[in-house]
């Protein structure tokens, strides 16, 4: 709501480009909002259709495990088996052959019922032999059996993983810890990853079949680091104990359509991730098409800007300028560039007003000029004679004394200079240099009728600027006469300045004791509405005064307490 109130003090061009924007914002962000909408719908179908794909495939996979752990009692049960396990050392040669070959070829049929099954085994530690489906003459594999016991696979799953191969196996008798036999089936985990590649590599994805508690996992694709992603997403999923569903990874500035699904019976998450630039290519397209629409909306922008810019803005900007050049007083025409339009009108009224001015202006220029200096030579002529009565008295005392020749004559010397400054420069401006010189000669002229009782430190460098006449020497005045004249003890006085920003500072410090601070307030108050001041004045008020017409209201004299325990006057200057 404030920005909108704000709007409403901005420029015409400003407003017009806010209601442009205004308009077409809306419009491009609709477009994206539906684009979006399209993309996340069409992604959530193909989520869906994926995540189907991935529950019948792992259906299959835990049917198949069901079928296999199902069927497998039957050949523990085997009695040819039982027979060689118990009785085979006992044996003749032949008959524990024929024996072993029936078992062989039980354990083939059971390894081509299922093409999940790698191959079929029989672990038989009293003979020391492994019957395979296809091999007649085995050795026991110690390390081998041990890792095939059914204690060392979890209760909630039927699978031994070891050393990258899975098993599913039952023992007899099933309750002891040193079993006759142990029959297993070895998966084919080439085969299981067939079929985690049937749902997601002819998209460019991979699949992965991961159990994250006994850290065995089968992977149809070959991009490790985004296998990690997957893997990771598993453990994010576990966690937040979820079943099923769809997720995206981010991976090489890529988008990737992840599904997963938990199955129970492998205590394991089928993922699979695929490239969202395969499954939603169309809608791609019609994103290009939307920011290549972005791009035709920022050209439209910038050619609405130029015509706006040219038609409205650059006249309109002309036409301030030109006012503000009149409130300056430089009252100069506008060039009609224009045509009958609009703009065409307002500059050539804008001519006219200026003619009109123009007109008056010379009707009453002089006349405001000689008023003004009128002015300034009334308020210099008020200090010309301030100084003169006393002088003589301070000369006659000099020329009395025998021992005070010398300075009599210096005096006089001073006095010549001083009378010479006041009577022969009748310029209202003068160089800063020549007031200065003036204003150490009052000085000099003021020692030498003090003597020691004022110490005075003059510390001024005039920069080549011109200055009304007459405007630090009556500051220092002012200071000798209501400040240190009368004092007691030792004065002080320090006259000093200092440039900053275009403008040149002149203190003019004491050390009286006389001034109070409200005397202090009641002076600058009597500085600051110098302006509406009708009578005649002399002192700070005739220096702040010329200085301020000569000036402007910003500058001028201010006063407060000085360092020095007494009174600091301030004369502001300008360097232009």
């Amino acid at each position: 709501m404030k920005r909108i109130f704000f709007l409403q003090d901005s420029s015409i061009f400003k407003k017009i480009m806010a209601a442009f924007l205004a308009a077409l914002l809306p419009l491009m962000a609709i477009t994206w909002m539906i684009n979006e909408q399209g993309a996340n719908n069409i992604r959530s179908e193909i989520s869906d259709s994926i995540l189907n794909t991935t529950r019948f495939y792992l259906d299959s996979l835990d049917k198949e495990a069901e079928r296999i752990s199902r069927y497998l009692p039957n050949y523990v049960m085997d009695r040819d088996l039982m027979e060689v396990a118990a009785t085979g050392e006992q044996m003749n040669s032949y008959e524990r052959s024929y024996k072993i070959l029936d078992i062989q070829h039980r354990l083939d049929l059971m390894k081509n019922s299922s093409p999940f099954i790698r191959e079929a085994k029989a672990y038989i530690p009293h003979i020391e032999r492994t019957v395979l489906s296809n091999s007649f003459e085995t050795m026991l594999n110690e390390e081998e059996y041990e890792a095939m016991q059914p204690g060392r696979k979890l209760y909630t799953e039927p699978f031994i993983y070891w050393q990258d191969r899975l098993f599913i196996t039952m023992q007899y008798p099933a309750a002891k810890k040193e079993p006759l036999y142990v029959v297993g089936v070895e998966l084919s985990t080439g085969k299981i990853k067939e079929t985690l590649a049937q749902i997601g590599n002819s998209r460019g994805g991979q699949t992965v079949l991961v159990n994250l508690e006994r850290g065995w996992e089968i992977n149809s694709g070959s991009d490790l680091e985004l296998h990690d992603l997957m893997k990771q997403l598993a453990f994010e999923k576990q966690a937040a104990k979820m079943d099923e569903g769809y997720d995206t990874i981010h991976y090489k500035s890529k988008r990737f359509l992840t599904v997963f699904k938990y199955s129970s019976l492998w205590n394991s998450y089928m993922i699979t991730s695929i490239p969202e630039e395969k499954v939603l290519g169309s809608l791609q397209v019609y994103k290009t098409l939307f920011w290549w629409a972005c791009v035709l909306a920022v050209f439209i922008v910038l050619f609405f800007t130029y015509f706006l810019i040219r038609l409205i803005y650059r006249p309109l900007i002309k036409l301030v300028r030109s006012f503000r050049r009149m409130q300056q007083n430089e009252l100069e025409p506008i060039v009609i560039d224009r045509g009958k339009d609009e703009f065409g009108y307002l500059y050539q009224a804008f001519n006219d007003t200026v003619k009109s001015l123009k007109t008056l202006i010379e009707e009453n220029y002089e006349q405001q000029i000689r008023t003004q200096r009128s002015e300034l030579k009334r308020l210099q002529s008020q200090i010309n004679p301030h100084f003169l009565y006393n002088c003589f008295f301070v000369l006659c005392r000099l020329i009395k004394s025998d021992s005070q020749k010398e300075k009599a004559y210096r005096f006089c010397l001073y006095i010549g200079q001083y009378f010479q400054f006041i009577t022969r420069h009748n310029d209202d401006d003068i160089l800063l240099e020549m007031e200065l010189e003036h204003s150490r000669t009052y000085v000099e002229m003021q020692s030498i009728c003090y003597g020691d009782r004022i110490q005075v430190l003059f510390e001024v460098e005039a920069p080549p600027i011109e200055v009304p006449r007459l405007i630090l020497q009556p500051i220092i005045e002012n200071a000798y006469k209501y400040a240190l004249g009368n004092m007691p003890g030792t004065g002080e006085l320090w006259v000093h300045s200092k440039l900053r920003n275009d403008a040149f500072y002149i203190y003019v410090e004491d050390n009286g004791e006389f001034i109070t601070d409200d005397e202090i307030e009641a002076l600058g108050k009597r500085l600051r509405y110098s302006t509406n001041q009708m009578e005649e004045t002399t002192g700070l008020l005739n220096v702040h005064r010329r200085i301020q017409l000569r000036y402007g209201e910003e500058f001028g004299i201010t006063v407060s307490r000085s360092e020095l325990g007494g009174l600091q006057a301030i004369i502001k200057l300008s360097m232009s």
